[in-house]
């Protein structure tokens, strides 16, 4: 049987990959402009990246109001971290490896802002005031000190036809969070206790 041809040095890739444009390799920007912050304050959800001790990716959803990160500057952007599920993957990633990357999202926007670089968590007395919300503050707060940050084309929303509502899965479509939290564990109580449970801590837990 052969072996499965893999590719494992940029060599190989350029074999099968054209050289970027020149534009394309000189869009990454040190520092947010105008367009940079402009979209940090529409977006209410983005992914942060950053690399566990093992040395695999982790990436992590963050939602909130549009503008919940903030631009403190234009080399820094700062953002509360609300209750979750208390494994602080990304947080613990960040203590030993700040280096992070992030995808933010605007819906209906295809194109999507990149952003790179060095992040830190404090509990900063004017930064935990700055983000509480309905007298609710953050856990902490995390700073990222800004290294790249670019703009990405809207391919990847184009092929995905993401903000397409006839898209959207119908309810029901697929299994609900307490559904499959029965089947993993082998729960003995029935999905719609755990849905209901679920909901109760999103309902008051969400800040």
């Amino acid at each position: 049987m052969t072996a499965p041809n893999f590719i494992d040095d940029a060599t190989g890739l350029r074999t099968i990959y054209a050289q970027p444009a020149k534009q394309v390799l000189e869009k990454a920007f040190p520092r947010l402009d105008r367009h940079g912050r402009r979209f940090l304050e529409l977006s209410p959800f983005f992914c942060i990246g950053s690399t566990r001790p093992d040395g695999m990716g982790d990436v992590s959803p963050r939602g909130g109001e549009a503008g919940f990160v903030h631009a403190l500057s234009d080399t820094e952007l700062a953002f509360p971290d609300r209750p979750g599920n208390n494994r602080l993957d990304t947080l613990s990633n960040i203590v030993r490896e700040p280096g992070v990357g992030m995808v933010f999202l605007i819906p209906g926007v295809e194109e999507v802002l990149r952003l790179n670089g060095l992040a830190r968590i404090t509990t900063r007395e004017d930064l935990m005031e700055r983000f509480t919300h309905a007298k609710k503050r953050p856990r902490s707060v995390v700073l990222v000190e800004i290294r790249e940050v670019y703009f990405h084309c809207s391919k990847a929303l184009r092929r995905s036809d993401l903000w397409n509502p006839e898209k959207r899965l119908p309810k029901g479509a697929f299994p609900t969070l307490g559904q499959i939290a029965k089947d993993q564990f082998a729960l003995p109580i029935p999905a719609k206790m755990i849905d209901f449970a679920l909901e109760q801590d999103a309902r008051t837990n969400l800040y």
